[in-house]
């Protein structure tokens, strides 16, 4: 399946900015058309990348690094060769930001160049993802008002949006806090600040790195490693099998549903938002696992981005486990910044309030993401309160603290998690339709399923089996010999492929 040069980019602007390019980024367009780490274009363009990577001898670092940066660069190329000059050229302006930040003394300079460094990625994010959105409200508002400003609407739709734009913000950010900070010393070298934004692995769909832990990689040179080897394709093929078995197979369900509500039951509904459910976890972790498996490959750690998030016993618990590079990097640089938890519990519930709104906002320019990170934020407020409620309450704690309490409170918190989900999507008229759908009890229609049910069930129970994957399950695993190890890895991918539907899905947070 084809996908479009930019995320979010409407077909005209797709060929006219094809035209426009030079004739040696048409052709890698044509080659490498689509962001897919389980392609067989990737797969031939990485096979070729880790060849050359590990013949260069160990001592020539620097080499290594180079070769990975002009990868990483032909890699988003591909889809944009404007957009790549865009990210590498703010990217090379982070690197002299940092430079000025690491020689200057006086904190109120330093203070100066972070607040410009913040502005410059603040500014472009804002172009590219929220202008749209901010000036169609905007404009509304004063035509509601009795003004006529004359304005054509923007389609959010024909806006060109670059492939991990928020996800390599944030990590330019987080760059100029720390070094302004004093936490992190300033990058000399410019090839391994420019491998630290633009590393492929990441680049497009994150974990969001964090400087101090990546750039320490990049110092130590890289030995040939068979475990390390192992692991990375252990993960690859995991995240795969979540992508094509379980993600594409549970979008077959749930797609047509939240895409048309109004033509369905109320119980056809609520499946639809659970499968969902499934769908958008294991879509994202499937391609966490394989960034991370990619990443191992060639010699470099990147953050575990879920810890079985729907085995949670409350939302608190929750974000912790899901999108953890994401929650974390909101604690460390929205929530404690605003004061955290040490102002007392009305300003700690605001400061969630901030943050959860702030966290809604960097997925998408729609008031479905806004209303989604209010949800989580009022569920997080919630359970502190029910929190301090039962801390002098032992036998509420008690009951709670049992096996069923526990199964129960597991379920809650999959059933709210879920449930806000329905908001996750641009167009917020379909959400509104969801709800009411779940709530009205409605016979519409069904989908037919008959050649499909054993697909659904069977998927359904294999994410079961992801989910409640125990230490003793990973303590057998580390004692399989090789060969086995090799023949369970091949029957997962072949697997994958006989469960993967005929036309595949994009990947959910590639939009973001």
């Amino acid at each position: 399946m084809q996908l479009s040069l930019f995320a979010n980019a409407a077909p005209t602007a797709e060929a006219a900015a094809l035209q426009s390019a030079p004739q040696y980024f048409q052709w890698l367009h044509s080659w490498l058309p689509a962001p897919f780490f389980h392609t067989q274009a990737f797969l031939l363009f990485f096979a070729a990348v880790f060849c050359m990577y590990w013949m260069i001898p160990r001592r020539w670092q620097m080499t290594r690094i180079c070769l990975l940066v002009v990868a990483s660069f032909h890699f988003y190329a591909a889809w944009s060769f404007e957009l790549a000059f865009l990210v590498t050229g703010t990217t090379f302006a982070d690197y002299l930001f940092g430079r000025a930040m690491g020689a200057l003394e006086k904190r109120r300079w330093r203070l100066a160049v972070m607040i410009a460094s913040i502005t410059m990625n603040l500014s472009i994010l804002c172009y590219f993802k929220y202008r749209g959105f901010f000036l169609n409200e905007l404009f509304d508002g004063l035509t509601r008002m009795g003004y006529d400003p004359g304005y054509q609407k923007l389609n959010p739709l024909a806006l060109f949006i670059p492939f991990g734009i928020s996800f390599y913000t944030f990590e330019a950010i987080s760059y100029a806090v720390d070094v302004y900070k004093r936490k992190i010393p300033a990058e000399k070298s410019l090839p391994r600040f420019l491998l630290f934004i633009l590393f492929f692995p990441h680049l497009v769909a994150g974990p969001i790195v964090r400087a101090g832990d990546f750039l320490t990689q990049t110092h130590r040179p890289k030995r040939w490693n068979w475990l390390r080897m192992q692991v990375g394709v252990q993960l690859f093929l995991m995240g795969v099998f979540k992508k094509l078995a379980i993600a594409d197979r549970m979008a077959m369900f749930c797609d047509p549903v939240i895409s048309n509500p109004e033509a369905y039951g109320t119980g056809t509904c609520w499946l639809a938002v659970l499968a969902y459910a499934i769908r958008i976890y294991c879509d994202f972790s499937g391609y966490s696992d394989m960034a991370l498996g990619l990443a191992h490959l060639l010699g470099y750690k990147l953050t575990n981005n879920f810890a079985m998030p729907y085995s949670s016993v409350n939302v608190s618990e929750f974000w912790r486990r899901w999108h953890i590079s994401l929650s974390t990097w909101l604690r460390d640089y929205v929530f404690i910044p605003c004061g955290g938890s040490r102002g007392g519990r009305w300003l700690t519930y605001r400061n969630l309030m901030i943050t959860m709104v702030l966290g809604g906002l960097w997925h998408g320019a729609a008031w479905g993401y806004i209303l989604w990170g209010v949800a989580h934020g009022l569920m997080l407020v919630i359970h502190k309160q029910f929190k301090d409620f039962c801390d002098v309450r032992p036998r509420i704690t008690a009951v709670l603290s049992t096996k069923v309490g526990i199964a129960a409170r597991v379920f809650l918190t999959f059933l709210c998690v879920s449930l806000c989900w329905v908001l996750f999507q641009p167009e917020f008229s379909k959400a509104l339709e969801m709800y009411r759908q779940l709530f009205s009890f409605h016979r519409g229609l069904a989908l037919p399923l008959p050649s499909k049910s054993l697909w659904v069930i069977t998927t359904f129970v294999l994410f079961c089996h992801l989910l409640v994957r125990t230490g003793a399950w990973d303590k057998l695993y580390a004692r399989m010999p090789a060969p086995v190890l090799g023949t369970g890895y091949a029957m997962c991918l072949c697997t994958a492929m006989l469960l993967a539907p005929d036309a595949g899905t994009t990947f959910i947070y590639f939009q973001f």
